[in-house]
């Protein structure tokens, strides 16, 4: 009798977890999609850097907003609607410093500079991705590895909020990203799986 009620219970739990895992992992490639548009901008000269730098803060603020959902392991549907209007609104802004009057210089060292930045979160954004897509990460490992993302972009943000980045500044932002880096290799292989 109790083996007839754990069977359904089991099926739906093989059901729904792929459905979380792929919300949050399109959540996470809507943000990847959203940084390799910065990265284009950039490297246009579409977008400043002072534009970049504005965009990042937003694009932090995303990355808190998952964190905190994922606290949990899951990703509500009033969660998802949040984080989706948010990123509406950065894609709006996107386009829109995209089309504005200001030009960057793309081949000033300062924008280069810029540019490796995003780049660095657009390939951590795609590994915490595939994380979950694959199972070798939890959507609660995926909220911290967001809440790191967070911390860097903010970084990107107040490196860039002047239209300038240093070398120094650059360096400050790579440490923060080498440590990004390490936590997400080291939640992928902890041996905590999605099953």
């Amino acid at each position: 009798m109790k083996t007839a009620k754990l069977i359904p219970a089991i099926m739906l739990s093989c059901l729904v977890l792929p459905v979380f895992a792929q919300s949050v992992s399109s959540e996470m490639q809507r943000d990847v999609k959203q940084q390799q548009r910065i990265e284009s901008g950039l490297k246009s000269g579409q977008l400043t850097t002072r534009e970049a730098g504005k965009l990042e803060h937003e694009e932090a603020q995303i990355n808190r907003t998952e964190a905190n959902a994922l606290k949990d392991g899951k990703l509500s549907d009033a969660e998802k609607n949040r984080i989706q209007k948010m990123q509406n609104k950065v894609s709006r802004d996107i386009h829109a410093q995209k089309h504005d009057a200001q030009i960057g210089n793309h081949d000033s060292a300062s924008s280069k500079r810029m540019q490796a930045d995003v780049q660095r979160n657009i390939n951590q954004g795609k590994r915490i991705k595939a994380g979950v897509s694959n199972g070798s990460l939890t959507n609660h490992e995926a909220g911290k590895l967001e809440r790191g993302q967070a911390k860097d972009d903010r970084k990107e943000a107040r490196v860039g909020h002047d239209g300038f980045v240093s070398a120094r500044e650059q360096r400050q932002v790579q440490r923060s990203e080498n440590r990004q880096s390490r936590r997400i290799h080291r939640e992928k292989t902890d041996g905590q799986n999605r099953s």
